[in-house]
């Protein structure tokens, strides 16, 4: 219950985000009262120079979708920002590039 509790129970954020987005606190202050997970986030934002969307939805264990949700209601009230994913080559990234989804299966079956 409490992904549904901590988004508002909305499924989809304001602000279109990428799992790899970087996401960095402004430093101005939300206007209004946020719930304890949006202070959460807003902190690991702070925390650093950027985070990414993955990293937040790990750090405080909730689904991406959850987070989108979170940091688009930061984004909204001006406390955070994100920047788009950059990819190697400079373009956006195709679903069917077979060496790069190669690599990353490589890699995961070394760990496992």
């Amino acid at each position: 219950m409490r992904p549904y509790t901590a988004s508002g129970g909305r499924t989809r954020p304001g602000v279109a985000l990428d799992l790899l987005s970087l996401v960095t606190a402004t430093g101005v202050r939300p206007r209004g009262p946020l719930g304890a997970e949006h202070t959460l986030a807003l902190r690991l934002c702070a925390g650093s120079a950027a985070v990414t969307v993955a990293e937040v939805a790990g750090q405080l264990r909730l689904p991406a979708v959850v987070v989108k949700v979170l940091l688009s209601d930061l984004m909204e009230h001006g406390a955070v920002m994100a920047q788009s994913p950059r990819y190697p080559g400079g373009g956006s990234f195709a679903a069917d590039d077979q060496n790069l989804l190669r690599a990353v299966l490589d890699g995961l079956r070394k760990r496992l």
